[in-house]
């Protein structure tokens, strides 16, 4: 079948497609009450939310429409507009709320989900969209109607099958990627918390220092300024070099490999990371705290900042109420277990090569998520051959 264009509205009546909003009211299927996919759940390509534990496709078995299947592509549609996920065929189960549509293609028909998914990310989609979204006074906001009145240009099924084909190598090894550095995080967590069970409590200013290295504005330097907005719960994107003349005048605090940065403000959030990156002149926002760790227990420390009782203990002295922020002081009273130094030693040992191992995980997918945003707007346009898209591929995969 050539390539033709048509619109989401005339997909639905040919049957080709099932599109769909969720329900503000709960769903229950089969006794069983599902939890709501939301807004803040789906990320940039997956899904993250909590609630979702002991809910699987083989608890249900009924067919609403409203309900997450395999293979639906979820666009958000309210307040943040735009950010889209595709469904796992070994996902949970979820509800979806009404800030969400769903997209569901027709078996063998002439859509594939994953090119659809693709879809949603390229230039085509987001040019509508951006004509779309803020024409209300309230939030940023696509209807059903609006998606409907989109038009797609859709190529033939073998050109859909190899451009979701070089996209999705990228996007796989990226998602495996990310699957090491959560193993990390459970295993090394789990492991923490079994040495610190019994230990007494001590305080992070018995095995670390905060905010010790500062430095001034240097005219015609670079930096690179880490802001809170750049990390989130245990991982962080690596700013991009900036002069000083533009820089913040808050930039201050420097960050050395093997320090830990701590949001000061809305710490409930636990946004936090593990800097392992050699990267000259990475100067944090006074949004963070710098962690440096004593006598090279980095990853220890780390894992330290990460237990239940060092984040009950922030919230607690959060100051604010608006924004609730910690004074960097403070963070030196936090509860960390007082382990003997060979206790800290023994468990260094195990944790820091599983953490450098992480952290090259996380490099790598920098690496593959700039190489896939530079091929996806060029293979979706038809720019690129898929041959030539597939050299550069391999380069880095």
């Amino acid at each position: 079948m050539p390539d033709f264009t048509t619109t989401f509205s005339k997909l639905v009546s040919e049957q080709m497609i099932e599109i769909g909003a969720g329900r503000p009211r709960t769903v229950s299927l089969n006794g069983h009450d599902l939890p709501v996919l939301r807004v803040a759940d789906v990320l940039d390509g997956r899904i993250e939310s909590a609630p979702h534990a002991h809910t699987s496709r083989q608890d249900v078995n009924g067919e609403e429409s409203k309900v997450s299947r395999p293979g639906d592509i979820v666009l958000t549609t309210k307040g943040t507009v735009g950010r889209v996920a595709l469904m796992p065929a070994d996902g949970p189960v979820f509800a979806y709320s009404p800030q969400l549509c769903y997209f569901r293609p027709v078996a063998n028909g002439p859509l594939r989900s994953r090119f659809l998914y693709y879809w949603f990310k390229s230039t085509e989609f987001w040019i509508q969209a951006e004509a779309l979204k803020g024409q209300t006074d309230m939030a940023d906001f696509l209807s059903l109607g609006d998606i409907q009145l989109m038009h797609i240009c859709i190529p033939s099924v073998d050109r859909q099958d190899a451009v979701a084909g070089v996209l999705g190598a990228l996007d796989d090894k990226i998602a495996a990627n990310n699957r090491i550095a959560r193993l990390v995080d459970d295993l090394l967590s789990e492991r923490f918390a079994s040495i610190g069970a019994c230990a007494p409590v001590g305080r992070l200013s018995d095995v670390a220092s905060v905010n010790v290295a500062t430095t001034r504005p240097q005219p015609g330097g670079q930096l690179r300024y880490l802001d809170i907005s750049a990390v989130s719960i245990g991982s962080y994107e690596m700013p991009p070099l900036m002069s000083w003349d533009e820089a913040p005048g808050r930039a201050r605090r420097v960050v050395k490999p093997g320090d830990t940065v701590w949001s000061t403000v809305r710490p409930n959030r636990r946004s936090h990371a593990l800097i392992l990156d050699r990267a000259e002149g990475l100067i944090a926002s006074t949004g963070l705290a710098v962690i440096s760790p004593a006598s090279g227990r980095i990853a220890s420390v780390y894992e330290s900042t990460r237990t239940d009782g060092f984040v009950s203990y922030l919230d607690s002295v959060a100051e604010g109420s608006a924004y609730p922020a910690v004074r960097a002081e403070k963070f030196l009273d936090a509860p960390v277990p007082h382990l003997p130094p060979e206790s800290w030693d023994e468990f260094e040992s195990l944790a820091f090569p599983m953490r450098e191992r992480a952290a090259a995980a996380m490099r790598e997918n920098r690496a593959l998520t700039a190489t896939r945003d530079e091929l996806l707007p060029l293979l979706m346009s038809g720019r690129i051959r898929v041959r030539d898209a597939e050299k550069i591929m391999e380069e880095v995969v």
